[in-house]
């Protein structure tokens, strides 16, 4: 039996998760959202593993637990707070023995143009959606060194890769999760733990009911934040393709996998967005090719990098 855990804080019902691995060595699954956010936890749950469900909200955690009393664990936690964070880990690592897998998942998004967006909105973006998932992960990691297994998730976006206007805080918080994580998987690859990050598009968890807007509207930006803030209020549930379900059974499968991944995509919105992002970089990387050489000293030594 696995035990898994997971957080809750802000927009996203789900922060973090641990997994643990089973007496017999069976990797556990652990993947969440109470209120649909990848289906996370109730689907490692229905696996046969057990979980630590960390939220700021109690209310669907403590449903979810119930129903498992004997393999679920619900704790509050604001990712935010850090002796929150510091006594979830602790009660985590005491009740089921270690956390073998911590997935990052919690987030919050405003919507709006660069210059419309309100200051103490952007800032608490970055707090949730970056700086509470690295706190998280330093946290964990000690322990997963000690006992030299252990996996770290961090749920990302197809913003985190490929940004859009009126999302350009939400998105650049996604992108230096997507920095600090590729510098991580390479430090912590070689003393035999793991870390990749999921990039969903646009899945079917309600969050076009908690999304909001931040500022005031500029009339400049009419034709892209404007048309955003218009078609927001048009949005049904049927425009986001993604199966909560069909995305928790894929992280599932990669966390248990022996073939390391370092970046998931999730979605055909997200693969066709990400893929254009490519195109567009490569196509001005490759013609800029000549550019980037001609700054060098001439006759210049191999770079340190």
């Amino acid at each position: 039996m696995t035990p898994w855990a997971f957080a809750s804080m802000g927009e996203c019902p789900v922060a973090v998760l641990w997994v643990r691995r089973s007496e017999t060595n069976r990797p556990s699954k652990c993947l969440e959202d109470t209120r649909g956010e990848l289906g996370l936890a109730e689907f490692v749950l229905q696996h046969g593993d057990r979980v630590v469900l960390a939220a700021r909200s109690m209310n669907s955690m403590s449903g979810l637990a119930a129903r498992y009393p004997d393999r679920a664990l619900a704790i509050g936690l604001d990712v935010t707070q850090p002796q929150q964070r510091i006594a979830a880990v602790e009660r985590a690592q005491a009740h089921f023995g270690g956390i073998d897998v911590l997935v990052n998942n919690a987030g919050i998004d405003f919507i709006g143009a660069v210059e419309e967006q309100r200051e103490e909105d952007y800032r608490a973006q970055f707090e949730v959606n970056f700086f509470g998932a690295v706190a998280m992960l330093r946290l964990v990691l000690p322990g997963m060194r000690r006992q030299q297994s252990g996996t770290i998730v961090n749920i990302s976006s197809m913003d985190g890769i490929a940004s859009l206007p009126v999302n350009g805080y939400y998105a650049s918080s996604k992108f230096a999760l997507e920095g600090v994580t590729e510098s991580l998987w390479q430090e912590i690859e070689p003393i035999g733990l793991r870390a990749f990050l999921v990039e969903p598009g646009s899945f079917r968890t309600g969050i076009e009911q908690r999304t909001r807007f931040s500022g005031e509207p500029i009339e400049a930006y009419e034709a892209t934040s404007g048309a955003f803030r218009k078609m927001m209020t048009t949005v049904s549930p049927d425009m986001f393709p993604g199966d909560p379900v069909r995305a928790a059974a894929v992280i599932y499968e990669v966390v248990a996998s022996e073939s390391p991944r370092h970046w998931v995509v999730l979605g055909s919105d997200a693969q066709r967005r990400i893929g254009a992002k490519l195109d567009m970089l490569r196509a001005e990387f490759e013609a800029g090719a000549e550019t980037a050489r001609s700054t060098d000293y001439p006759g210049s030594a191999k770079a340190i990098l």
